[in-house]
């Protein structure tokens, strides 16, 4: 029993160094740049997005996955996981496509509701959710960013 608790000390003896010295990282921007239809039919639609991230890192910072939550015009409109870890060089920027998929009746149906007819291309979208990283030990960067996004631009 005692050689069990001595290698489990000797372990975490380890790990703490590791947590902490892991990196710091401050919170990327994410900016939504374009949004287009790409396939539709009765039951969903495709969506291709455009985002921007910008680090403001003074070291790269090793994107594994964006777990997010989108809302247009205040009402949620996709939600899911980035596919592909990407890279965003120290104090630069990236630009990415994003596929999501929506459910025609709990999204876009509620998008034109709450545009009330009026044709406009631009709406105002927030997007939530959290960047995490390819690094071990690291927590995952909360974010939550606002704007208006032309719907029309691709």
């Amino acid at each position: 029993m005692l050689k069990i608790h001595f290698v489990a000390l000797l372990l975490l003896v380890g790990w703490l160094p590791a947590c902490v010295n892991s990196p710091k990282f401050e919170t990327p921007r994410l900016t939504l740049l374009s949004a287009g239809m790409v396939s539709a039919d009765v039951f969903a639609q495709q969506f291709r997005v455009r985002l921007k991230v910008e680090n403001p890192n003074a070291r790269d910072l090793p994107i594994k996955a964006i777990d997010y939550q989108l809302f247009l015009e205040g009402d949620s409109f996709a939600e899911g996981m980035s596919a592909a870890p990407f890279l965003v060089p120290a104090n630069g920027e990236k630009e990415f496509d994003l596929m999501m998929q929506t459910n025609f009746v709990s999204s876009i149906g509620r998008l034109l509701s709450r545009l009330n007819g009026v044709s406009r291309s631009e709406v105002q979208y927030t997007l939530t959710g959290k960047v995490i990283l390819d690094m071990p030990f690291s927590p995952a960067l909360k974010f939550a960013e606002s704007g208006a996004v032309d719907l029309g631009r691709r």
